[in-house]
């Protein structure tokens, strides 16, 4: 294809993307099937790969990430980025009114939004394409966090119309909605992470991650609520959301136009209840005169404007009292505090229980059994306990202590360095460690039983039939058939019952059979191995091939692999280094389940490579690491795992670490760039 050409394809491909995204994203439609959406995708990333030259910075292939950044650059906003006077009185809302209106002489309407709990966020437009994307920061400057921004689909890269201004800024709460924080947090629990605190502080760290691939698979997303430019080309706040809903960008349907400030508190009261169904926390009303007008004539302090303020709900806290600990044991063997309390109403919902998070937060509290406590429920989606009402204390009351032995098993427990959890070791004998381990093998991102659950795990493993994954394999319908228990739940008291039957043994049967066609890189997500999450395992199944390729890495070969630490190098080494799991690996291998890649079919290029050996380290401008492995292999040549004396060449792109080179250089390896790889090539 010649360049003019291909030029002319890249704009139509960006152009046709973009509208597909944002009918996707903004109007819930799918205009055609995801197969030629990929299909459209693949050909502008490899457009844009054979010609970078070519690629734009609306170009949708930004979204998906990549990109490296060592540190953000500070700049200065624009228009600076003020706090708003805050208040939680509603008698302050009416003097805030009659200020208003004393101040203008006419008659004013207020525009009132939902004040959102995420990351204040200011982006730049210049002639209809997104240049830039901005932390608050001090108000006066902020960090540069473009390539993190580009990541966020409901956010338009490019807009199209005719009245568009050449530039304009938008301002927005960038968030990570509460859904993909709770699966967020799954997955750290599934891999023996610590949770995170709350959505706010999720957003705010994903936001500063400087590699924006991560980013992109976090699903950050963004509600614009503000137009900023020299010129602004509408007469009221109102008037600019509806414009920039048009546009494409995602508005929160909860704004409202009021005429009277009687309207403004019907608003805050009907909200305060109705907030805790949207998507993400909010802590507050924002009230602002609608007319741009009324705006500038009341001007700004220095350090917010006179137009607006925030009105804050009290905090969500209720006071109920403790009546016990109880003591969870995960799969990784962590021993988590739950605060049993009275039944107490709080945000909607009734709580019986309260996160306690570990041993140091209960010695903070100071808890005693009997405390009248206080329990908050905000941003973390789940209730905690904030503190003690010590004016209600009973003298005689006793601190908690702390298990020193597993609540379950009693095994004595340990506390690893840096660690605040304590742990059960006893990771092969203890029973809930074992029933969790069950439970995370037949999840649907593992192995996808899906007619094994919780309960049935639960008989299975009382009646002794089951204790390792690999025995699921083993059983046998006359030993299901019959098999029933009553499983009270700790929660509510409620009894129900678990019973195989024989469609059920049928249906978990039929299962397990389905679960051996499912790809190595769902099994080695389902061994379990710690810190190993599905994305982990995903990228040791692709660089790896097998399990007995990855069972025989070294640290060196794991931490090779893209996005792979220390930590979790460590962890798949310690894993693989005890023969109870070689044996275990072995036998789900025996039952039939995958534990290698298929590898695709390699059309050869040439016979250039023919004999040579290499590494691939880094990041590269025209390929992938993946697609780089192909083309050496396309070629003739060897791809290995870590650097040896056997080695011919490290072909090392960004970011390739120093101790690697080293390391070849140490060896007499030939170091090569991108550049000399594709002249070894022919250049192809």
């Amino acid at each position: 294809m010649k360049l003019p050409d291909t030029a002319q394809r890249i704009h139509e491909l960006i152009r046709k993307i973009n509208h597909y995204n944002h009918q996707y994203y903004q109007n819930s439609v799918s205009e055609i099937p995801d197969y030629e959406f990929d299909t459209l995708l693949e050909e502008l990333s490899g457009l844009e790969k054979q010609h970078p030259d070519l690629k734009r910075t609306d170009s949708p292939t930004q979204r998906v990430g990549g990109t490296i950044t060592k540190e953000f650059p500070t700049v200065y906003h624009r228009f600076p980025m003020l706090s708003l006077g805050n208040t939680y009185s509603e008698d302050d809302i009416r003097e805030f009114d009659r200020r208003v209106r004393k101040a203008i002489g006419e008659t004013v309407e207020y525009v009132c939004e939902m004040k959102f709990d995420g990351v204040a966020l200011s982006l730049t437009y210049e002639n209809g394409v997104l240049q830039r994307g901005v932390t608050r920061g001090d108000g006066v400057r902020g960090d540069d966090i473009t390539p993190n921004i580009r990541t966020i689909k409901t956010l338009p890269l490019t807009i199209a119309g005719d009245a568009v201004p050449a530039l304009f800024e938008v301002r927005g709460e960038g968030f990570l909605p509460s859904d993909v924080f709770t699966q967020l947090n799954k997955e750290r629990e599934d891999i023996g992470e610590a949770l995170l605190a709350n959505p706010r502080n999720a957003a705010s760290g994903t936001f500063k991650m400087q590699d924006s691939g991560l980013v992109a698979r976090r699903k950050l997303d963004c509600y614009v609520y503000s137009f900023l430019a020299d010129q602004t080309p509408f007469d009221t706040h109102a008037a600019g959301l509806v414009q920039l809903k048009r546009w494409g960008f995602n508005v929160s349907p909860t704004w409202q136009v009021c005429a009277t400030i009687g309207e403004v508190m019907d608003y805050i009261h009907r909200w305060e209840s109705a907030r805790f169904q949207l998507p993400l926390a909010t802590d507050g009303i924002v009230i602002k005169v609608n007319r741009y007008d009324q705006q500038q004539e009341l001007g700004y302090t220095a350090k917010s404007p006179r137009w607006a303020i925030a009105y804050k709900y009290p905090a969500q806290i209720a006071s109920t009292t403790l009546k016990g600990v109880i003591y969870n044991v995960g799969r990784t063997g962590a021993v988590t505090p739950v605060a049993k309390l009275d039944p107490v109403l709080l945000a909607g919902t009734v709580v019986k229980r309260a996160t306690l998070h570990n041993a140091n937060e209960i010695a903070r509290l100071d808890l005693r059994l009997g405390d009248a406590v206080f329990i908050e429920k905000g941003g973390e989606i789940i209730p905690k306990v904030t503190r003690v009402d010590l004016t209600r204390r009973d003298p005689a009351s006793q601190s908690i202590v702390y298990p020193v032995h597993c609540p379950v098993c009693s095994t004595p427990l340990i506390r690893r360095e840096g660690e605040a959890a304590y742990y059960c070791p006893n990771e092969k004998g203890c029973p809930p460690q074992l029933k969790a381990k069950l439970e995370h093998f037949i999840q649907r991102r593992a192995m996808n039983i899906e007619s094994l659950g919780e309960g049935k795990i639960e008989l299975l493993f009382d009646k002794g039939l089951v204790r390792r994954a690999d025995q699921l394999y083993d059983l046998q319908p006359e030993a299901l058939l019959g098999l029933e228990k009553n499983i009270v739940d700790e929660e509510t008291g409620g009894v129900r019952k678990v019973s195989f039957r024989e469609k059920t043994v049928e249906n978990i049967l039929s299962a397990l059979r389905k679960s051996k066609e499912v790809p190595f890189k769902n099994v080695l997500f389902a061994l379990g191995i710690r810190y190993v999450g599905a994305t982990v395992a995903e990228k040791l199944a692709a660089y790896f091939r097998n399990v007995e390729a990855l069972a025989e890495a070294n640290f060196e070969a794991l931490i090779a692999v893209p996005e792979i630490g220390g930590r979790i190098a460590q962890s798949t080494l310690d894993f693989f280094a005890d023969p109870d799991n070689r044996q275990f690996v072995e036998r789900l291998g025996a039952a039939g389940l995958q534990l290698a890649t298929p590898d695709a079919p390699v059309v050869l290029e040439s016979n250039q490579l023919v004999g040579k050996t290499f590494v691939v380290s880094g990041l590269f401008a025209g390929f992938e690491r993946d697609e780089l492995k192909q083309k050496i292999e396309a070629n003739g040549g060897k791809v290995l795992s870590g650097i040896s004396g056997k080695l011919n060449y490290l072909v090392a792109g960004e970011n390739t670490g120093p101790s690697k080179r080293e390391k070849a250089t140490q060896l007499g390896v030939r170091i090569i760039s991108e550049s000399e790889f594709m002249l070894l090539v022919g250049g192809q």
